[in-house]
């Protein structure tokens, strides 16, 4: 059994991880590659691992805390597929407000494991209106500065920084944001790149076939600052099983949820890292999402056919007390699936605050 090479893909919540991996994993396919993916999150129920699996995609899950903390079970679940899979490229997906990753993951994962991983260079993609806000106009982007801390330090440890969604941007915000982050973070190679239409693909995954530095780039974490940042976004992941008498339309369902739950969360004038929701039926899925930054609610992939039954995901990261949190979620559940006659039990639903990260290992040296 050779070598698989480890691509491990970090960014901050709303960046287009989960986009972007899909077009990679489907670029790779289209080369003949087997391909694996170990999406991570703080809590089961994340909707990112069902909208890959429902492309057809091999998805391991690690739950319940960040891949540096949960180590181990990143190690087994890569291990797992590649034993049953024999993948030739293994894609993992940290959750987006975890840093450290290079000293944590990065180098632990070629220093134990080399023996069956080639280790990728490491990408951290990055949301223009965030890397504007924070890099490039100093602020926080709607966070505390605690938060955007957070942010700073995924950017400077990357070995690539992926300015993400630029079909978004005009000639000359793409030249001002991109000269910020090469200004800012000058050991990186800055590329321009859009999961949704592909540009600055090809480029990327020449970088991460080729080789070359992998986790140079390790960075100096004060982990007060990073455990009191984390803890200040409100955490919630919740899953329903939804019936109704006539056919649904699943897109709009999604959509209405968003818009409705961002609405609730701008009265009370709290910042939106990502919310997600996703509608699961027996012919495919359909998913919403709104990431903040001025940004509108967006129908990123629609189902298309009205269905009976599925499953309803919902993730929320925001920069709010939990519990509140749960009360707007909850309130535009009610209202949404109410207005449309529909029927929902509840499988499992959880609101908290991200705990301390503490890593397993942590390399400040490379391997």
């Amino acid at each position: 059994m050779g070598k698989a090479r480890l691509v491990v893909v970090g960014g901050f919540l709303g960046a287009g991880k989960t986009t972007a991996l899909l077009r990679a994993a489907e670029k790779c396919l289209d080369r003949g590659r087997r391909v694996g993916l170990v999406t991570n999150d703080q809590a089961p129920s994340l909707v990112d691992t069902q909208t890959l699996r429902v492309r057809g995609l091999r998805v391991e899950e690690v739950a319940g805390a960040c891949f540096c903390c949960k180590f181990d079970d990143l190690a087994r679940s890569l291990e797992t597929i590649r034993v049953e899979e024999l993948p030739d490229v293994l894609f993992g997906e940290p959750v987006g407000s975890c840093t450290d990753l290079v000293a944590t993951v990065v180098r632990p994962m070629a220093k134990f494991y080399g023996d069956r991983y080639e280790i990728a260079p490491y990408s951290v993609l990055v949301d223009p209106a965030r890397a504007r806000s924070i890099v490039l106009e100093k602020g926080f982007g709607g966070f505390s500065s605690k938060v955007a801390y957070i942010f700073w330090k995924q950017l400077e440890e990357a070995d690539v920084i992926c300015l993400n969604k630029s079909d978004l941007l005009d000639e000359r915000a793409r030249g001002e944001i991109r000269a910020a982050l090469h200004a800012e973070f000058p050991r990186a190679r800055v590329l321009l790149t859009s999961g949704r239409t592909g540009e600055g693909f090809e480029e990327w995954m020449e970088i991460l076939e080729r080789g070359g530095a992998a986790g140079a780039n390790a960075a100096e974490v004060d982990y007060d600052v990073y455990a009191e940042g984390e803890a200040e976004l409100g955490w919630l992941n919740a899953s329903l099983q939804v019936e109704s008498s006539r056919p649904l339309d699943a897109d709009g369902l999604v959509r209405d949820l968003v818009e409705s739950i961002a609405r609730r969360l701008e009265e009370r004038r709290a910042e939106i890292a990502h919310l997600k929701v996703l509608f699961e039926a027996p012919g495919g899925a359909a998913v919403a999402n709104h990431v903040g930054a001025g940004s509108d609610p967006v129908l990123s992939i629609p189902l298309g056919e009205p269905v009976e039954r599925g499953r309803l995901v919902v993730n929320a990261r925001v920069h709010l007390d939990p519990r509140e949190l749960r009360v707007a979620v909850e309130a535009s559940l009610s209202s949404v699936l109410a207005s449309r006659g529909l029927r929902a039990a509840i499988e499992g639903a959880s609101a908290f605050r991200p705990g301390r990260p503490v890593p397993v290992h942590r390399l400040v040296a490379e391997a």
